[in-house]
Formats: C-alpha cells, sequence, structure tokens
C-alpha cells in the first residue's frame, strides 16, 4: 500500500508566503518560529518552494519546487543550502522525525526516547 508524504511546512519565494500544516499546530512556538525562520530564509536565498515533508517511514525530506520559468533560481546553491541545513539543524530535525513516529504513526518506542531526555 502506497502512502503519500506528509507536508510539515513549506515557504514559497514566489507567493512570499509560509505555511504550517495545521495538523503540527501543538509542536511548540518556538519550533513553529525556527521551522518559519528556515524556510523563508531559504527561499529567500536560493528562490523556488522549499517543501519539509515527512516520508511514510518517518524521515523528514526536504524537497524544492521551481517554476519553469524561474531563471534565477540557484540550483546547485540550493543543493548546498539543503545539506547546510541537513547537517546544522540536525538535532531539530531529529527531534522532528520522533514526534512524526510517536504522534503520528504511533511508535512507542520513539515515546521512551522522548520520556528519556529526548527533545520536543
Amino acid at each position: 500500500m502506497y502512502q503519500e508524504n506528509v507536508v510539515l511546512c513549506a515557504a514559497s519565494a514566489y507567493e512570499e508566503k509560509f505555511y504550517l500544516n495545521e495538523d503540527f499546530a501543538m509542536l511548540p512556538e518556538s519550533i513553529k518560529q525556527e521551522l518559519q525562520i528556515i524556510c523563508v530564509l531559504f527561499t529567500a536565498e536560493v528562490g523556488g518552494v522549499l517543501v519539509m515533508e515527512f516520508e511514510p517511514d518517518g524521515r523528514l525530506k526536504l524537497r524544492v519546487d521551481v517554476a519553469e520559468e524561474d531563471l534565477l533560481f540557484d540550483e546547485i546553491g540550493s543543493g548546498l543550502k539543503i545539506r547546510q541545513l541537513q547537517r546544522e539543524r540536525a538535532e531539530l530535525f531529529e527531534s522532528l522525525e520522533m514526534y512524526y513516529r510517536v504522534f503520528f504513526l504511533g511508535d512507542m518506542e520513539g515515546l521512551e526516547d522522548i520520556e528519556e531526555g529526548g527533545s520536543i
């Protein structure tokens, strides 16, 4: 059975908007603000639309969509920026993955990790 990815948040350089999936409204305000900053700065720097989404197994994926007519999009910079975010925000992204696995996929092992001092 195929499951679709679940969007956590997204930002668009084209519409200059940020979107947070309302299913994640229970996240701490500081985490929601950090996600907004990450997404908005990314799109301001390289353009396009940044989508942060969970794959069916609970892994967080950063995907960039680009309008076909966008000749100013920095494809190389986009890839470099994603890798930089994955390095610098690894702890945040791992915590979000754990949160998703526990509260959306029902993974009780992840709940034990949270109770033992994991974040979020």
